[in-house]
């Protein structure tokens, strides 16, 4: 095993990003270089792996091996015939075919390698909960690891953090946590979904409908279900806002096709929107619906514009009114 070189490989970014740490924690007194593989230049490795003055202990860490360009490959490969046993080398890839040629030439030279797969299994997921609260020196109850899992297995970040978050909150660290902790823990979390995001929104409150937005893409929420809550919420508006306004609600509920409850909840928002504000709130749903589906760079920033921007332009409707 060449002891300069360790290989990371693997696509559970949790495991990868704990493996580096791991390594580097244990370094004390390092100087520590990180390279991202798609940010690497011509001459970046070079400098990289130039003598340093100022340490003789150096470690590199290359992130994301399988994104660098061909050029820095290349340079990556002609180090490695004649590599610097003073520098620690570190590599991260992902699997698969991608960067497979530099790949290949890493391993031939025996690094230590470290495996991080993907883990997907509900099984995997089971032990994995379990081998965390081994980590952090507490234990939990078989069925309290199952509740987890069932919570947050779709996220193995979020996953670990509530595993950290639950061994640090609860008291007695001596006794194992139960399945009404973690329900505990569950209550406690702010669940907030895009209807929410959608009333805050209408309701012209703009720093409570970002709030609302965090916490609902927190808790898992979609953004396309967002964008999608937003835009019926709106059309509801719409609807009610051109339907006779001394008719009753349950009288309009079959042409309108809505319930009763919806007509009433919209005719009390319209009492602070005018026709421009809906109309301007359609075309910000719009551009962030075509954001949230792969148009914007950064989708999220997108859809908090958006809402910024349709919270605030009811908020101004309705100063206007007064």
């Amino acid at each position: 095993m060449n002891a300069s070189m360790v290989l990371i490989q693997g696509a559970e970014s949790v495991l990868v990003d704990r493996a580096v740490s791991e390594i580097l924690k244990a370094k004390v007194g390092a100087e520590i270089t990180q390279l991202e593989g798609a940010a690497v230049e011509i001459g970046n490795f070079a400098d990289a792996t130039a003598p340093s003055l100022f340490s003789e202990s150096r470690i590199l860490v290359i992130k994301d091996m399988q994104d660098l360009v061909m050029d820095v490959q290349e340079e990556i490969e002609r180090y490695l015939t004649e590599p610097d046993p003073a520098l620690l080398l570190i590599f991260t890839h992902k699997g698969g075919i991608k960067g497979k040629a530099l790949l290949e030439k890493v391993k031939k030279l025996k690094p230590e390698l470290i495996t991080c797969e993907p883990i997907k299994k509900e099984s995997e997921k089971l032990d994995f909960v379990r081998r965390e609260f081994v980590r952090l020196q507490r234990k939990i109850d078989n069925d309290a690891v199952q509740a987890l899992v069932d919570a947050l297995g779709s996220d193995i970040r979020e996953l670990t953090g509530v595993c950290s978050q639950i061994a640090f909150d609860t008291p007695n660290p001596k006794s194992a946590i139960t399945v009404e902790d973690v329900n505990k823990y569950q209550q406690g979390r702010i669940e907030t979904t895009g209807f929410d995001v959608a009333d805050a929104t209408l309701d012209g409150n703009p720093e409570a409908a970002l709030i609302a937005l965090r916490n609902a893409l927190a808790t898992g929420t979609d953004p396309v279900m967002i964008t999608s809550a937003l835009a019926s919420a709106i059309r509801t508006l719409a609807k009610v806002s051109g339907a006779p306004r001394g008719a009753k609600s349950f009288e309009l509920a079959g042409s309108l096709g809505l319930a009763p409850w919806q007509i009433d909840k919209a005719r009390r928002q319209l009492s602070n929107w005018s026709p421009a504000a809906i109309a301007h709130a359609v075309q910000e749903v719009a551009t962030a619906d075509a954001a949230v589906k792969g148009a914007a760079v950064d989708p999220i920033y997108a859809l908090e514009t958006a809402i910024s921007a349709i919270a605030t332009g009811r908020k101004k409707a309705s100063l206007s009114r007064s």
